[in-house]
């Protein structure tokens, strides 16, 4: 089995909504995530994080603490994803995406984690507790 490894950035804004993508494959269902993707070569997981949201949101950031990182089986590949806290520092909304996978940006709430169409399904509940507490 193939192993993947990458970063993904948990960024709140003051009402406690975090930032997510729309991302699909044009033969697929768009579902939603956090700003996610892999490590390129050479990079770090920290300069992949900040990577992936510039080029799929537009904004640059501040990479805060690790929250936690994910190890399992995802879509057949093995993979580990190291999640961190994020503070927007510049930018606007403006999709990059050099893969042309991501079809929207959009601040989610609590509510909307319940019920949105997620990639990663199994992210669901580290998601409702973080917009919940605000951490």
């Amino acid at each position: 089995m193939n192993f993947w490894r990458g970063a993904a950035a948990c960024c709140l804004n003051e009402d406690h909504q975090i930032l997510m993508v729309l991302q699909g494959k044009s033969d697929e269902e768009p579902k939603w995530s956090v700003p996610s993707g892999g490590v390129e070569p050479g990079e770090t997981v920290e300069e992949c994080c900040a990577r992936e949201v510039w080029e799929e949101t537009g904004y640059r950031i501040h990479i805060g603490e690790k929250l936690f990182q994910k190890r399992g089986e995802s879509y057949g590949w093995n993979v580990e994803v190291h999640y961190f806290q994020a503070t927007i520092i510049s930018g606007s909304a403006c999709i990059q995406d050099p893969d042309g996978l991501i079809h929207e940006i959009g601040w989610k709430s609590w509510n909307d984690l319940t019920t949105l169409n997620l990639a990663f399904p199994e992210d669901r509940e580290f998601l409702l507790r973080l917009t919940h507490s605000g951490t």
